[in-house]
């Protein structure tokens, strides 16, 4: 039965040889699956360990709204940032196989198809991306790995496997071979992506499907588009419409944990009603803004945008559309009812069955976003989701969309006096597309991230902050990303913290404002008098006066030096680490391959550039400059 998928030669002796396959073609065909069997509402994924014996990797448990799964080790609840490995000789930046374990990769890969071959297994076919602007692919995963492969069924586009064409020819494949985890990898998460000229394979040797099914698969969207010149952006897009009816489509960007989920979400209220816009973390001072009635959001996408040659229009503008087919929500910020009632209503009462990893539910129960699992008692799970597919939301855009504004997301820390940091970002800045460019070179990942294994200290996310999931060269991406921003000068590019601004706690509220009031000012241009450089040129234009629906927004939280709390030497000592961080990542990219105008944009940072000599080097309908040349550095 599984020939119709017309596999590649080594994934059909896999299932010429393996004692039972099971072929699907829906999503719901692998609910029973997952739970051990049509009559089982409770299933132990487990494996067989030489020397370690009986380890489980996860319990699920079938529930009202779907399927929940939780994973025995805290580890596995979160992405390891460095699981990704390359497997081939083809040109990389990344570490590959043989550099960090001493040996070519074949000999695993060989080992990896013997003991999947003993396995009974699962497989079907599904799409990455959409259809004429992706890959045909397939999986191949243990049997009662079920619901690994649910997830995967349903981020990505699960193909009906009656209605396969005759020349459906997988282009991806993914083998899923969780004990190699311990086996191999000292029980660390491990992707290995192996590239040739007509397939890639993706060796998932974990069932955290972050990595593979998510990540990974994203990687070999990267890895076509680096081939054909086109980037899948790391995004959510959003149409925003106004109670006046303005309808501003808002794609925010940024490294994990920056906020895109949140980007689709409303704005969390107080009981009263209220937006609370910060706590001083120092004095306990609240401030809060009323806004009786926010927009509409009209989500397009969550995670994963394709900008496909194909859809784009000669307007000034990029054009995106969805490349999932279903989102990976984090809901570590609901950690009781009511804190958003849409998401809570939409989980828990779905239209059809859904995914939940890192939530506490029992056999039969009812799975609920603010229950998350501890990874120890009294510590909560930082990084409880739910794969909600994306017919299920309500008010989704089909299609591509017109971009008219491009944020970028920094988790960022508190910034005082006495304990200087770079939380000096204010409730949103203007950024020319030279520096936006520069920002997405970077693409800080952060303070307190929740959704990966993670240290304390800031590290990069890169070109675009897809870096991590991307497989080929780092400087013909930057090259890519460029190339895009130049070509889209009718774009208002923004920059938007969340956690805090300087002394001030605001999680996310800084986006959900920036959101409200740039959507209600439509396509407007900012007057001298609203906007003005920012202390570090590196923060391009902070705001002088922001207000929303008759509220103000105090100059505390829009220029951050003006902070009694922070100050100006403060503010210049976080200036400074971000500075520093800026010069290091950045020097990687200046290479022979790097385009002459970004090499341009990055010595103008380096020789410590202003505001207007950014805005001299990509034009923009939003900054226009006179000419775009070499003397502006």
């Amino acid at each position: 039965m599984w020939k119709k998928l017309n596999p590649p030669k080594d994934a059909a002796d896999i299932l010429s040889a393996c004692p039972k396959v099971t072929v699907v073609g829906t999503s719901s065909e692998i609910i029973d699956l997952a739970c051990g069997g049509a009559d089982s509402d409770s299933f132990e994924v487990s494996y067989e360990i030489p020397k370690k014996g009986t380890v489980v990797e996860a319990n699920v448990v079938r529930v009202r709204n779907g399927v929940s799964a939780n994973y025995l080790e805290p580890y596995m609840r979160r992405r390891d940032p460095e699981s990704m490995v390359m497997g081939d000789d083809l040109p990389t930046d990344k570490i590959t196989f043989e550099e960090k374990y001493g040996k070519p990769f074949d000999g695993l890969r060989k080992e990896t198809f013997a003991w999947m071959k003993k396995q009974e297994l699962v497989t079907f076919a599904f799409r990455a991306g959409k259809e004429n602007m992706g890959i045909e692919a397939m999986v191949i995963a243990p049997a009662n790995a079920g619901f690994f492969a649910l997830g995967l069924a349903l981020l990505q586009e699960i193909l009906p496997y009656d209605a396969l064409h005759e020349s459906f020819k997988p282009r991806l494949v993914i083998y899923v071979a969780p004990p190699f985890r311990h086996t191999h990898f000292d029980g660390r998460q491990i992707v290995v992506h192996n590239r040739s000229k007509e397939l890639h394979e993706i060796f998932s040797y974990n069932l955290y499907p972050g990595p593979s099914a998510k990540k990974g698969v994203y990687g070999s969207l990267l890895n076509l588009g680096e081939k054909e010149g086109w980037i899948t952006a790391h995004c959510s897009t959003a149409q925003v419409v106004t109670p006046y009816d303005n309808v501003v489509t808002i794609m925010h960007e940024g490294a994990s944990g920056g906020g895109k989920s949140e980007m689709l979400e409303q704005a969390h209220r107080e009981a009263d009603g209220r937006l609370l816009l910060g706590r001083n973390i120092v004095t306990g001072e609240t401030r809060h803004v009323t806004m009786p009635r926010g927009c509409d959001i009209r989500p397009v996408t969550d995670d994963m945008a394709l900008c496909h040659p194909s859809i784009q229009k000669s307007d000034g503008k990029l054009r995106v559309v969805d490349a999932e087919n279903a989102w990976f929500v984090r809901v570590n910020h609901i950690q009781e009812y009511a804190t958003d009632p849409h998401l809570e209503r939409l989980t828990a009462q779905p239209p059809e069955p859904l995914l939940f990893l890192n939530i506490d539910a029992v056999p039969n129960g009812r799975a609920l976003i603010w229950e998350h699992v501890e990874d120890a008692p009294g510590k909560p799970c930082p990084n409880p989701r739910v794969i909600v597919p994306r017919r299920a939301i309500p008010d989704v855009v089909e299609g591509a969309v017109t971009v008219d504004i491009r944020s970028l997301g920094v988790r960022t820390p508190p910034c005082t006096r006495e304990n200087p940091n770079y939380g000096i970002i204010g409730l949103f800045h203007i950024l020319p597309p030279a520096l936006a460019w520069l920002w997405r070179l970077v693409a800080p990942r952060g303070y307190a991230n929740p959704s990966i294994v993670d240290t304390e200290e800031m590290t990069s996310e890169g070109v675009g902050s897809y870096w991590p999931f991307a497989t080929g060269r780092k400087v013909h991406h930057a090259n890519l990303l460029l190339k895009q921003i130049e070509a889209t000068p009718a774009t208002l590019y923004i920059l938007c913290p969340n956690q805090h601004i300087g002394a001030w706690y605001t999680s996310f509220m800084p986006q959900w404002i920036a959101r409200e009031y740039l959507a209600r000012r439509g396509m407007a241009r900012f007057r001298s008098n609203q906007i003005r450089p920012a202390r570090s040129p590196l923060l391009g234009y902070a705001l002088h006066d922001v207000t929303v629906e008759g509220a103000n927004i105090p100059r505390w939280f829009l220029q951050v030096d003006t902070q009694p709390e922070v100050g100006e030497e403060a503010y210049d000592q976080g200036a400074a680490i971000l500075d520093r961080f800026f010069r290091k990542n950045l020097e990687s990219f200046m290479t022979p391959d790097l385009l002459p105008l970004g090499r341009w944009i990055i010595e103008c940072y380096l020789s410590s550039g202003t505001v207007e000599d950014y805005r001299k080097l990509i034009g923009s309908e939003w900054m226009p400059v006179a000419e775009k040349a070499k003397s502006a550095v």
